[in-house]
């Protein structure tokens, strides 16, 4: 419903907008920059789509190894103790608390396809425990927080879109994203465990979250101390023997288990084959719909106004034309996603702009998409806190991100 909204919303803004050009200022070119705008957007929709099939089926395929392996399995018991302290509301042993891992652990691995229905499954189970049918437990609001948060330790979306839209190293916001994402879901567990008196200094939960802050700040300050002009090259090697490392260990873990690896892969790569051909008509959607609100003045408007209002503060205002992705996510995914490819495109994927516009990406998640259809899905109306701790994930998410995008970049 809200992506309806402001999907109409972006055509009639930018129909008022072009209309007061028109008659105000006699600008001739606007309607018919309009209607290019539709034909070069769905055409670029239709092109990134295609261009991911490759990317998509690659990743997929190599997930699947991981599943059939045990590897989500084995970090989901590798989270269970911290995962019993956050959730002390959920009796030991409960059936919900492998959904939750699950989702957790797809979430992190960046599959959102696997991640929506087993996160419905776990609100299920939740809601069995819930005495009050209508009102959102402290679990469900932690659960729910974790999601919004957007945890993710392969941010594969956004890396694909990077190398189908000509990045030289698509793979060089991967540390950024990794220590932005991190800033998010800490703020997310803290306002929430606040809320419901959970005890932070708690043995299992102060050493886990300590331990992994304390890595984050270290990457963070190594990095600072270096120069500039090396601080990309060594995120962008140090990422990819990350990712290739993840990758081996995928492998390994089907050969553990003595699965048959590769048609394993190739049962996972056609689930990739169908989810690029499967978006084409949302990203048709939603570019050109953008398309329409940048031609027509709009985007540029507001961009031009913040930076006056950035630069009379006396900030920095590079990072404002990245804005528009960051304030469109906690609304859509997919209209945020649009946004990223717009700035990526506009300003090129190796600009500041369009590194920044990823960062948001990958740093947060829906907070009002995933509140609306897991709170629905069970039927409770009264969210309580969920809405202000998914909030307060997210402007540290931002904040974050625009910190080290400079720091990188």
């Amino acid at each position: 419903m809200i992506l309806n909204y402001i999907w109409i919303g972006f055509f009639v803004v930018a129909f008022i907008v072009a209309l007061a050009r028109l008659l105000f200022f006699g600008d001739l070119t606007v309607f018919p920059d309009m209607v290019n705008a539709t034909f070069s957007a769905s055409k670029t929709a239709f092109e990134i789509s295609i261009g991911l099939t490759g990317v998509l089926s690659l990743w997929l395929g190599l997930m699947r190894i991981g599943e059939k392996g045990g590897l989500i399995n084995a970090l989901s018991r590798l989270i269970s103790p911290l995962f019993e302290r956050l959730f002390p509301e959920i009796p030991k042993g409960h059936p919900v608390m492998g959904n939750l891992f699950m989702n957790v652990a797809a979430n992190m691995l960046g599959l959102d396809n696997a991640a929506t229905p087993l996160g419905l499954k776990a609100m299920e189970g939740l809601q069995t425990l819930n005495t009050d049918k209508e009102r959102a437990s402290n679990a469900m609001i932690m659960f729910l927080v974790l999601n919004t948060s957007g945890l993710t330790i392969i941010p594969i979306s956004v890396m694909v879109y990077r190398a189908q839209l000509g990045a030289a190293m698509p793979t060089d916001v991967f540390i950024p994203i990794l220590i932005a994402t991190f800033a998010a879901t800490l703020a997310g567990i803290i306002s929430v465990a606040i809320y419901q008196k959970i005890n932070l200094f708690n043995k299992v939960i102060f050493f886990t979250l300590g331990g992994v802050s304390l890595f984050i700040a270290g990457i963070t300050y190594i990095l600072s101390t270096l120069p500039q002009t090396e601080i990309a090259g060594y995120s962008t090697t140090a990422a990819n023997v990350i990712l290739f490392s993840i990758i081996m260990l995928f492998i390994f873990s089907g050969i553990k288990k003595k699965i048959n690896v590769y048609d394993a892969f190739i049962e996972g790569a056609k689930e990739g084959f169908n989810t690029a051909i499967r978006i084409i008509p949302y990203l048709v959607a939603i570019l050109v719909a953008i398309g329409v609100f940048r031609a027509s003045g709009c985007i540029d408007y507001i961009v031009q106004g913040a930076i006056g209002i950035v630069e009379t503060l006396g900030i920095d205002a590079r990072f404002v034309p990245a804005l528009p992705t960051a304030l469109m996510k906690p609304l859509s995914g997919s209209g945020a996603r649009g946004l990223m490819v717009d700035a990526m495109t506009t300003y090129g994927a190796d600009s500041f702009v369009g590194r920044l516009s990823c960062i948001f990406q990958g740093a947060t998640d829906t907070t009002f998409y995933i509140l609306a259809v897991y709170f629905g899905s069970v039927g409770v109306t009264r969210t309580r806190h969920a809405v202000s701790c998914g909030l307060i994930a997210d402007v540290v998410g931002v904040i974050a991100a625009i910190f080290v995008c400079y720091l990188f970049f």
